[in-house]
């Protein structure tokens, strides 16, 4: 089991940035990538950002590459979603998920944060 818990969402101007960050427990050994998915109301649940855990290569989905930053503290087990140049679109629930070793896809989920980018 690993325990996801978020933070850093708000509301914030068009053009404006925040920082997500997740923080991991329990089985924090077993993980082999975290991610950022997004989810709104007129959108169905995607894939925002992800990071393998020990090599750091990343992939982003289009709509943010150049904006949206994905980094990890290992000792820290965190990890952080740096978003800027935010759009309105960019609006939705952020949710943080761990895949672990031996699993085929994302296993673990956070509570999700709400990110509101007014224009």
């Amino acid at each position: 089991q690993v325990r996801l818990v978020e933070s850093g969402g708000g509301l914030v101007q068009a053009g404006g940035s925040l920082r997500l960050s997740c923080a991991a427990s329990g089985l924090t050994l077993r993980l082999y990538a975290m991610g950022w998915f997004r989810q709104s109301l007129w959108k169905e649940r995607e894939s925002v950002a992800t990071i393998t855990w020990s090599s750091g290569r990343t992939g982003y989905v289009d709509s943010v590459k150049g904006r949206f930053t994905i980094s990890r503290d290992n000792a820290q087990n965190t990890v952080y979603l740096q978003m800027n140049s935010l759009k309105s679109e960019d609006t939705a629930v952020y949710y943080c998920a761990s895949r672990t070793f031996g699993s085929a896809d994302f296993n673990f989920w956070g509570q999700g944060t709400q990110v509101t980018v007014s224009s």
